[in-house]
């Protein structure tokens, strides 16, 4: 009885040690960023409208957001390094802010080129807002529950995702398609004003989420926040982790299927809306994004039941099982395309869940502090399939059709399902 209580006391001093309001700010950016993601998917489609663009050209806005991450990322750390965890996530802020601001003039023009470096600019503040986001949510408060804030913030990353389609679907999306045929019917004039009132559907909610998210900076900035410290007492000299990282095959193993999971996934959730308009002809717009809602909501529901299963099995087994189903369904959406196609990519996404984190996971498995943090670095910076990838299914698509596209990920998955049967380093 009394160990009872005494454990009841120290969770109350627990919990009364957790700085609530800074730590509630610090989580509300998982859903920041989380709803940005998303919101691109909805852009794809779009700008493919708005400017006539190929699948090639239409996926390059997944190229130039996943470009600013890859690029940004090791700035990111540096700059968090020397000014510290709440100066990164406020100039983090900003940058978002400001990318999504220049969206206002992109669609004054109509220059697609202009929306492409607003997104490259957003997904440079996203990359400061994740390098130093995961990490303070685990200092803001006690150790002991640092695990359980982690994975209560990473809870609000997908109903991000999901509030950034809702809102894509339902305050971007205008509802007015156009064929091919009906847009070369019009004359000049009327086909300029249809994809300028197109391009300009983004400018109110990109102006509303820059200014909302200034205002978040703001608020952070004038928070007072608690002292951190982080204890780096013996650990190894950097100098060399990163060379012996690269060395390793098997590190290097997981960064490579950390390359080919971010494609997939990008890939399939980039072109789902065009899927199922090309094999179901007739679906508008915003009800092909209900088949992105769909996928998300198994998203989630996939990580709650992966987690449960790792209880059971070894994370590379499920991740392994995962794959290999997945590489079964992105092969029948490939082959058998329609409706049956279209709901074979959404039950995908239960079998996505998991992969990010289990193969982020092995990849740092049994390693020192040092390795760990540069590792982590490394396969933040694997996020660049996204970029990649989507580019090469997009080229796929204009020669051999969007169904024919979705052999791009499934080589992928079974790049994965290759990871997961390699041999694993023993962990003492």
């Amino acid at each position: 009885m009394q160990q009872h209580a005494a454990a009841r006391t120290a969770a109350h001093r627990g919990l009364a040690r957790v700085p609530w309001f800074p730590l509630a700010l610090i989580v509300s950016l998982f859903f920041l960023w989380g709803g940005a993601n998303n919101l691109n998917d909805v852009l794809v489609a779009q700008f493919k409208k708005a400017f006539t663009l190929s699948d090639f050209q239409a996926g390059l806005v997944q190229s130039a957001f996943y470009l600013g991450y890859f690029l940004v990322a090791l700035p990111a750390g540096v700059f968090m390094r020397r000014f510290g965890y709440k100066a990164a996530v406020v100039f983090g802020l900003l940058l978002y802010g400001a990318g999504a601001l220049l969206f206002w003039p992109a669609a004054a023009t109509a220059t697609y080129a202009t929306f492409l470096v607003g997104l490259f600019v957003i997904a440079a503040g996203l990359a400061f807002l994740e390098t130093s986001a995961n990490p303070y949510v685990t200092l803001l408060g006690p150790r002991e529950s640092a695990a359980s804030r982690l994975n209560l913030a990473q809870a609000f990353n997908p109903l991000g995702s999901i509030t950034g389609v809702l809102i894509g679907q339902h305050f971007i999306f205008t509802g007015v398609e156009r064929s091919p045929a009906e847009l070369a019917a019009m004359d000049t004039a009327a086909r300029t004003a249809f994809m300028k009132s197109e391009a300009a559907a983004v400018q109110m909610p990109y102006l509303v989420i820059g200014l909302g998210v200034i205002l978040w900076a703001v608020i952070i900035a004038v928070t007072r926040f608690p002292r951190t410290e982080v204890d780096d007492e013996g650990a190894p000299p950097e100098r060399g982790v990163l060379g012996r990282l690269l060395r390793d095959w098997r590190f290097m193993s997981a960064v490579v299927a950390q390359f080919f999971y971010v494609g997939a996934q990008v890939a399939v959730f980039s072109y789902m809306i065009r899927y199922a308009q090309a094999t179901m002809p007739g679906t508008e717009d915003r009800a092909a994004a209900n088949f992105i809602t769909a996928g998300l909501v198994c998203f989630m529901v996939g990580r709650l039941a992966g987690a449960a299963l790792m209880k059971y099995l070894r994370p590379a087994r499920v991740l392994g099982a995962f794959a290999a189903i997945n590489v079964a369904l992105a092969a029948f959406a490939a082959f058998v395309p329609g409706r049956m196609g279209i709901h074979a990519l959404v039950a995908s996404s239960f079998f996505m869940s998991i992969m990010y984190p289990t193969i982020f996971a092995l990849g740092v498995e049994g390693r020192s502090d040092t390795e760990r943090k540069f590792g982590a670095s490394l396969l933040v910076m694997s996020i660049v399939g996204g970029a990649v990838l989507t580019a090469t299914m997009g080229a796929t698509s204009d020669r051999l059709g969007i169904a024919h596209a979705m052999v791009v990920p499934m080589v992928c998955f079974a790049a994965i399902l290759g990871f997961a049967c390699l041999p694993r380093r023993r962990v003492a």
